[in-house]
């Protein structure tokens, strides 16, 4: 059961819980029966500011020159922390996003993971030398690099991941000595809540870290507009990312905005392997993954093969109720999104594409769908369908599907079946994505590499150690010896 601490929260900011008279409020509910979790005191503009205000305060007097040995000291406690409630944050996960178990154990498996990391690079920033002597005039002189914090960022999280996520966004700030402005999507707030206890509890100072929950409509604009704010990092739809950049100015802001995956397998590749990664590859957590493989292409002497495979394992997979151990696909987010997806299945149907398995919804579950028959222009192919279903597509040459891959206005992360190693990196030269995983699905992330696409699919890059780049600022210091 979920933490009675939980049924009624709010905003923190400066360490202490926002409750005034007349807040307007805000229901949790659970993606799969609607039933509510908790409810939510949704926080006004003047709130976001004071956060701002709040934690503009402390980077100047503390966090700016907090040493890097309490800095990761502070975020090895919380990974502690964390670990040691596992089972806590995977219940909230189920709940609130909607999320099974078993995914929820593995999430919080990797914010621990990213918290670790960051420990470690929290004592690895470091600049360099410059030779001055190397221009005419330089002798004498001493040039040096270093790497500074650069202040307030405003830290705007989704639902599908809101644990790891948010990590991905706070860690390495504090890592680097910023201050954070976290906001989390309204329908997955309970995670966060508890994560910004966890930091308080492991000694973050007070007002490095303040929470804001409520609508993106009252308090969005103020997150971003803010001078106060150095840098924004957003992960979410192309439409708000857009308008966000645009709003942003100078500021730096770091964009992840999805994609439509392809994934790519060739006559040499490991049929078997593939269609077994792409199960869980097309349809964790619903499909509801930025990475998640929508686009399969098969060469065509193996189609059916894979094909024939790739059905019959889909359709062993388990609908229900996220918080029971043998459920492998939960809800959607929501009804909305549900019938959203349904609909674009038989706008697909009608266009001449062919349901082999799945298409039903009842509520926000929707069976793990596979199409064939689509075409490029169809929405199942061309946009991001954040949903349980897959489109198998054959190819007959590696240069007809790498035009079929890239002609996508995302480019996120790309996977390719191959034995063959010059074709692999031919492939992986050419495919217009952030990254490449050979012999494994699109949808595969690890928390220490540099993550991020190109196009619609955003800008900047998460993964600890290159995240931190971007939340410093470089400065040279020049000497003139005498």
């Amino acid at each position: 059961m979920i933490n009675t601490d939980l049924k009624h929260i709010s905003s923190l900011i400066n360490g202490e819980e926002i409750v005034r008279s007349g807040m307007k409020t805000m229901d949790v509910t659970s993606p799969f029966d609607g039933k509510a979790v908790g409810t939510v005191s949704l926080a006004t503009s003047e709130d976001a500011e004071r956060a701002i205000e709040t934690a503009y305060r402390v980077f100047h007097e503390i966090m700016k020159s907090l040493p890097s040995y309490r800095r990761s000291d502070i975020l090895r406690k919380v990974g502690k922390l964390l670990e040691e409630r596992t089972e806590e944050f995977a219940q909230v996960l189920a709940l609130e996003a909607g999320k099974p178990i078993r995914d929820g154990r593995g999430e919080v498996g990797r914010a621990v993971q990213v918290l670790l990391f960051a420990a470690d690079e929290a004592k690895k920033i470091e600049g360099e030398v410059v030779p001055m002597d190397a221009a005419i005039g330089g002798e004498n002189r001493i040039g040096m690099v270093r790497r500074n914090p650069i202040g307030v960022i405003s830290a705007i999280t989704p639902f599908n991941f809101p644990l790891n996520l948010a990590l991905h966004k706070l860690a390495p700030a504090f890592a680097a000595g910023n201050t954070v402005v976290l906001k989390p999507a309204g329908k997955t707030p309970l995670s966060s809540y508890m994560l910004v206890k966890l930091f308080e509890e492991a000694g973050l100072p007070k007002g490095a870290l303040n929470l804001v929950i409520g609508n993106g409509s009252e308090i969005g604009d103020v997150l971003v507009t803010d001078p106060r704010i150095s840098k924004v990092t957003f992960t979410g739809s192309p439409s708000v990312g857009i308008n966000l950049r645009q709003k942003a100015g100078l500021k730096k802001v770091t964009l992840e905005l999805g994609s439509n995956s392809p994934n790519i397998i060739f006559n040499d590749g490991d049929v078997n392997e593939a269609a077994k990664g792409l199960v869980r590859g097309a349809f964790a957590f619903s499909g509801q993954v930025c990475i998640s493989a929508q686009r399969i292409y098969v060469q065509r002497d193996v189609y059916q093969q894979f094909l024939d495979q790739y059905v019959s394992l889909v359709q062993d997979l388990i609908i229900g109720d996220p918080v029971e151990e043998r459920t492998d696909i939960g809800p959607m987010i929501s009804e909305k999104e549900a019938i959203r997806a349904e609909e674009w299945i038989r706008e697909a149907e009608k266009a001449g594409a062919k349901v082999v398995t799945g298409g039903n919804r009842e509520g926000t579950l929707l069976e793990p769908t596979i199409l064939i028959d689509v075409t490029p222009e169809m929405k199942v192919v061309c946009q991001e369908t954040f949903a349980p279903i897959v489109s198998v597509i054959p190819f007959d040459t590696e240069e007809e599907v790498i035009a079929f891959a890239n002609d996508s206005d995302f480019g996120l992360q790309a996977g390719v079946f191959t034995s063959d190693i010059n074709r692999a990196m031919r492939v992986a030269d050419s495919l217009e994505t952030g990254g490449v995983w050979i012999n494994e699905t699109s949808t595969y992330r690890q928390d220490n590499y540099p993550y991020g696409g190109v196009k619609l699919s955003g800008v900047g890059k998460e993964g600890v150690k290159y995240a931190i780049e971007d939340m410093t600022e470089i400065k040279f210091v020049g000497i003139k010896l005498t």
